[in-house]
């Protein structure tokens, strides 16, 4: 059974990972204690007193409006496209408010994505070149034709919510799950470790963000077995599996936390970054603070093993298990827990003529996809 709290736990730990990695991304570890101290970073350090998300969280977010475009569509026309092909359109707003100025000038006034109407979202976070360049090129890899041989992490770091969605879903067994999040991740990605770990970690979220008595270890595990049977054929299937079980070992050893992330690597290529992340989660299961401690103060790539880091023991813990201090200063943390509300309810619209489900907000969230200026008018109307 599927768990609210762990779904606002698992997008607002995943931000929270993100905006405490950020601060440091592009710093080594002597600057990181340099800046920080001999702990190194373990507070966001705000701006206007707010914590700063990169492009991960932003990218999170257009994954899980895609996934609500793409259901609410097929619901309400009768007639639908995979759900890759959804998100693929919301990325391409995503890269329009990396590349252009607020508000968004789109044909006829539509927009795919509902978030579009975000200025906060018109940021520019260090976004990777790779998302850039590959959606700029149309977004449209797939696993069986590639757009490049990339296995950078910004595939997975943005996959979480397809984690989230298929939950209690009983027409998608959890290998469909998995490819969905493989193929999201080669929409950008081409190479077998970019969009693998996508779906192995679409598969840990999974297990935890329900209820029963799913681990996190026992959760990598059916990851692991999963991913074994499901991507069998691939070339680079034993390197991904040498890296994951070498996480799961240094998690139980005696090495300090910065010498068993040096022997998984930096995070920039997505199987580094998703056994950071499991390394972190394995030691600091319940202990959030810790786990992002441990995974952003490295001289790698921050921002994005804080990210799925938090996805992973946010799940794992929930809302309520994440301290007041990484939740508070969050920037756009209100549209996360909002986006994790429509996930876990996904508003049960079986048709355009279904009066008794309709909801205005859905309507204006994933039909006409202009919430805010709606939400906007209506206050203007009723103040």
């Amino acid at each position: 059974m599927k768990n609210l709290d762990k779904y606002k736990g698992c997008l607002l730990g995943g931000a929270a990972g993100d905006a405490l990695g950020y601060a440091v991304e592009f710093l080594d570890e002597p600057g990181i204690m340099r800046k920080y101290g001999p702990s190194g970073i373990t507070s966001y350090d705000l701006t206007n007193g707010k914590a700063l998300l990169s492009d991960d969280t932003q990218m999170t977010l257009f994954t899980a409006n895609g996934l609500l475009l793409g259901t609410t569509r097929g619901r309400t026309r009768g007639i639908m496209g995979s759900y890759p092909s959804y998100i693929a359109c919301c990325y391409r707003e995503w890269y329009r408010t990396q590349t252009e100025t607020y508000p968004l000038q789109c044909e006829n006034d539509y927009h795919y994505a509902w978030i579009s109407h975000l200025p906060e979202l018109f940021s520019r976070r260090a976004p990777g070149m790779t998302c850039l360049s590959a959606i700029e090129k149309g977004c449209g890899g797939t696993i069986s034709e590639p757009i490049n041989g990339s296995k950078g992490c910004g595939g997975i770091m943005r996959v979480a919510p397809i984690g989230l969605y298929f939950i209690d879903q009983n027409a998608f067994a959890p290998e469909d799950a998995m490819r969905i999040g493989a193929e999201t991740a080669a929409l950008t990605h081409g190479h077998e470790l970019g969009y693998i770990p996508a779906a192995a970690l679409v598969r840990i979220i999974q297990c935890l963000a329900q209820d029963g008595e799913h681990s996190i270890l026992a959760a990598v595990k059916d990851a692991l077995a999963r991913v074994h049977t499901l991507f069998s054929a691939a070339a680079h299937l034993q390197e991904f599996e040498e890296i994951m079980e070498r996480a799961i070992n240094l998690a139980s050893s005696d090495l300090e936390d910065i010498d068993a992330i040096h022997a998984l690597g930096e995070g920039w290529v997505a199987e580094e970054t998703l056994a950071i992340a499991v390394y972190c989660a394995l030691k600091y299961p319940t202990d959030l603070e810790k786990g992002l401690a441990a995974a952003v103060n490295h001289r790698g790539d921050s921002d994005s093993t804080g990210a799925v880091a938090g996805n992973i023991i946010g799940a794992n813990v929930g809302l309520s298990g994440i301290p007041d201090r990484f939740i508070t200063p969050l920037e756009l943390r209100d549209v996360i827990l909002e986006i994790a509300e429509d996930l876990y309810y996904d508003r049960p619209i079986e048709s355009e003529y279904d009066t008794e489900n309709w909801s205005k907000e859905w309507e204006h969230k994933y039909i006409q996809n202009d919430y805010p200026l709606w939400k906007a008018g209506r206050a203007d109307r009723e103040g």
